[in-house]
């Protein structure tokens, strides 16, 4: 098979990647959404889906922004490195981890799989020079925010709650509830179109890599339109499938959410996402949003988060990157040892 068909079969497993990544993370965008009820599921996931899809135009065709592809595209391995097999490698370890979690119900961080996946496979490909296959700065800053997204997700969903409490301090309670039952609607639209603006230029990336690696493109060049498109396509659809495992943890599990905590935790979500792209850091929406909720929930007291359950979660955090890298890294090696170099 030549490369030209290898080349389009990884950008097929890119898109499949993209749907996975919708499909897995659509609880960020509907969790809170469904669990005050101001939307039944499947209109949420349409509403979600619509969104995620519409962010391009913002983002690409008002904006002119694709920083965050640019990130992964260029800024993870090293030169040379982002050989087809090693792009492929990581695909996998990404799929793959997402769809453990997704199973177990555990919101992850789909960007943090693919990153590490991509990393983990390059390792693998330069075993003999170890980190000097990625690009060790780039990469710290997508780790800090492993640490800085929930934390200041947490912060601004606390500053928004205050505020909100003190704002409507003198209406009855049925009056805030009608009133933000409608506005989540908007905080909810906010959010998918951060999501789909950050996450969607993560496979462009990919996608961008590969059509570097095939000469169809320089390390110079923007993302072309029609990956875009099928970029967010490929997510807007995997929302509309969505999981609800992880939508019952988000929602649920974590604390119990009213329309107006909801609409806090998902402006907070939204302004640290919209600033993410913008700097063109592949910010994980699964942490943004976990942390909003704590924020938003600790305001009525520390007893009102079930902390064990937010443990729990912090833990598949802590997985994701060892255990994506090792799924990528032996999935290179089979390819390696059946010839595909």
């Amino acid at each position: 098979m030549n490369a030209e068909w290898i080349g389009i079969a990884i950008i097929v497993l890119a898109l499949g990647f993209d749907f996975v990544n919708g499909f897995h993370d659509a609880a960020n965008s509907i969790a809170t959404v469904v669990s005050t009820r101001v939307l039944k599921p499947h209109h949420a996931v349409m509403w979600a889906a619509f969104f995620n899809f519409i962010a391009f135009v913002l983002y690409n065709l008002i904006l002119h922004h694709d920083k965050v592809a640019a990130t992964i595209a260029k800024g993870v391995v090293t030169d040379g490195v982002a050989t087809l097999p090693v792009i492929a490698a990581g695909l996998v370890g990404a799929i793959v981890w997402d769809l453990i979690t997704w199973y177990l119900g555990l919101p992850t961080s789909s960007s943090h799989a693919l990153v590490a996946g991509f990393a983990g496979a390059a390792m693998m490909h330069m075993r003999s020079v170890g980190a000097d296959a990625v690009q060790l700065g780039a990469l710290g800053w997508i780790g800090l925010f492993i640490i800085v997204a929930p934390v200041l997700g947490m912060a601004i969903g606390w500053i928004f709650m205050v505020a909100t409490y003190w704002i409507c301090r003198a209406m009855p309670p049925s009056r805030v509830s009608h009133l933000f039952r409608k506005l989540q609607l908007v905080s909810a639209a906010a959010y998918s179109i951060g999501h789909g603006g950050n996450d969607a230029q993560k496979t462009m990336g990919i996608i961008l890599a590969v059509l570097i690696q095939l000469g169809r493109a320089t390390t110079s060049d923007s993302v072309p339109l029609w990956v875009v498109l099928a970029c967010h396509t490929a997510m807007g659809l995997g929302t509309v499938f969505g999981g609800w495992r992880i939508v019952k943890t988000m929602g649920q599990r974590v604390c119990h959410l009213q329309p107006v905590h909801g609409f806090a935790a998902e402006t907070a979500g939204a302004v640290c996402l919209h600033g993410a792209t913008l700097l063109g850091i592949p910010v994980s929406t699964t942490h943004t949003i976990t942390g909003a909720i704590l924020g938003v929930g600790s305001t009525r007291g520390m007893k009102a988060v079930r902390w064990g359950v937010a443990g729990r979660v912090v833990w598949a955090w802590i997985l994701t990157i060892p255990a994506s890298a090792a799924v990528a890294a032996g999935m290179l090696w089979i390819f390696e040892a059946s010839g595909w170099k």
